[in-house]
């Protein structure tokens, strides 16, 4: 997904699974040191995650950032509240669709652009067990039918 000049560090696949995602948007994120140095090593998850909206402002919560291996005692906690940096229009529209539609806000995959962490949201509804399964089954199609070409 990582674009020119991008390197993705974590991503959340799991997202796509669970939720119909229709629009996407870039968010800056509030981190420490030791945090930006850790996630340049691999070391986080977004599976257990989403996003919250406060007071016109943006959390990413239930993130799971490692600690990072040469920090000192001012290392930070692990899984913790981040602020997302967003204009304050895009965050008012957000939370618009948020409660008119029943959207929901998720955190589809951190990378870096030029130097700095961005966060790439999600704007989605929840899909059904039976959309689920019904995707699964379009999917075992589509590799079924693609290996027995490939045998031909």
């Amino acid at each position: 997904m990582a674009a020119k000049g991008q390197s993705e560090l974590v991503s959340n696949r799991v997202a796509y699974h669970h939720y119909e995602i229709s629009d996407k948007f870039e968010a800056g994120i509030a981190l420490k040191g030791t945090e930006v140095k850790s996630l340049r090593e691999n070391g986080g998850s977004l599976q257990e995650s989403h996003i919250r909206i406060k007071s016109n402002e943006l959390w990413l919560v239930g993130a799971h950032i490692a600690h990072y291996k040469q920090g000192n005692i001012q290392n930070h906690e692990e899984r913790q509240d981040r602020k997302l940096l967003m204009h304050k229009g895009e965050i008012v529209r957000l939370k618009g669709k948020v409660a008119e539609r029943g959207y929901a806000l998720v955190p589809l995959s951190m990378y870096l652009k030029k130097g700095k962490i961005k966060i790439l949201i999600g704007l989605g509804k929840g899909k059904k067990a039976y959309d689920k399964r019904q995707e699964l089954k379009s999917k075992d199609a589509k590799r079924s039918i693609q290996r027995e070409l490939r045998e031909m």
